[in-house]
């Protein structure tokens, strides 16, 4: 047995080691800054039980766009006619089943999955697109719907209560991705509140960025890849083998801003994301999952709501997971989901939107016809 002197000189050393191993771990923690801790890293879990029951005998069909307003509330435009007989089978004259009938594209839900208002469709003083297709909702109470079928080259606004304001473009066939009065087929948009422009990733059918006014629906400017002119030359299809692609790919999925000045956007068939300034500017690009074949794996952005905007988060409808990104860098430090049908897991994982507590929000087409709510697991929002 050792003398108990000996005994605290070793406790006295170990001690010391100790210390000093922590000074050191603390020295590399601030001198990496590209190393996270696992407390920083967003991490979720499913919410099996968002969004509540809807009413009406109502049913969703495909889920083509989700966003989250200045109040926290969660925007969806679905598919009506995407649905099959025998999902609204009570619809049919007469009725195949008791269950179910279509509900409205538009619906507003708040945070709790509480149905709060729905509207949409067929109106007076507008032709509704023909295939729905993203939505966004600004802070001034404008909500902005688009969609992908062959004429749907126009984004509509409405007020909040589903009241047609105006439109960009028309229901009719497109003039290419360098007209000025025409879209082609648009994906998605975004708002610049301060500037009151909207950015539109134009889309399926054109291959650009186009932005206008958001009042008065004036032209602004637009670009393509790289921020050069767009063409729409015919494409090939995508080969990860072969030479980066000059010119976006269809569709140009997505388009985010951030606080800082930099606009992302999804070249969903290309596997990559693109980063402009908002002249146009190119300033770097970022890929992922680079042999993904079939409808590419990047699908959608979400931009992290802490003061840095840290992260984002991608949604990938190929490989049916999201990503964590950082979003200086474009490393990917951890992923959820997988293909399934069951909670947590996605089919075809089309849109998504982060809260401001950081829950996200997704939402599936082809036959995934659902939404889903993540709830933030994570000290993620320092």
């Amino acid at each position: 047995m050792a003398p108990s002197h000996d005994r605290g000189r070793v406790d006295r050393a170990l001690a010391r080691v100790s210390h000093a191993f922590s000074i050191l771990i603390a020295a590399l923690t601030f001198a990496l800054p590209g190393v996270a801790t696992a407390g920083d890293v967003p991490t979720f879990a499913v919410d099996p039980a968002w969004p509540k029951p809807l009413p009406n005998n109502w049913i969703l069909g495909q889920v083509g766009g989700i966003t989250v307003d200045w109040q926290g509330h969660i925007w969806v435009i679905h598919r009506p006619r995407s649905l099959t007989d025998d999902e609204k089978g009570a619809s049919l004259n007469p009725p195949r089943s008791k269950c179910c009938v279509s509900a409205p594209p538009v619906l507003e839900f708040d945070t709790d999955g509480n149905l709060l208002r729905s509207w949409g469709g067929l109106g007076e003083g507008y032709e509704w697109v023909g295939r729905e297709h993203g939505i966004e909702v600004d802070e001034r109470g404008f909500v902005w719907v688009g969609g992908n079928a062959d004429n749907d080259n126009a984004i509509l606004k409405f007020t909040l209560d589903g009241k047609f304001v105006a439109q960009i473009g028309k229901i009719a066939p497109s003039l290419g991705s360098n007209d000025t009065t025409q879209l082609g087929k648009p994906a998605e948009t975004a708002i610049d509140k301060a500037a009151n422009e909207i950015y539109v990733a134009d889309g399926y059918g054109n291959r650009r960025v186009i932005v206008f006014d958001a009042t008065t629906l004036a032209y602004k400017r637009h670009w393509g890849a790289y921020g050069n002119k767009p063409n729409d030359d015919k494409q090939g299809p995508y080969d990860p083998k072969a030479p980066v692609a000059q010119q976006f790919g269809n569709p140009v999925h997505c388009v985010k801003l951030a606080n800082d000045g930099l606009v992302y956007v999804c070249d969903r068939i290309n596997n990559r994301i693109q980063v402009f300034r908002k002249d146009g500017t190119f300033v770097k690009e970022f890929f992922f999952e680079k042999n993904t074949l079939g409808n590419g794996a990047v699908w959608d952005i979400a931009i992290w709501p802490d003061p840095k905007q840290t992260w984002l988060l991608s949604a990938d409808g190929e490989n049916n997971e999201i990503r964590v990104i950082r979003r200086d860098d474009g490393s990917v430090v951890g992923s959820f989901g997988r293909n399934g049908r069951n909670a947590g897991q996605f089919h075809w994982v089309h849109a998504m939107a982060i809260d401001a507590k950081g829950n996200v929000y997704t939402a599936e087409v082809d036959t995934g016809k659902r939404i889903q709510k993540f709830k933030l697991t994570s000290d993620a929002l320092k």
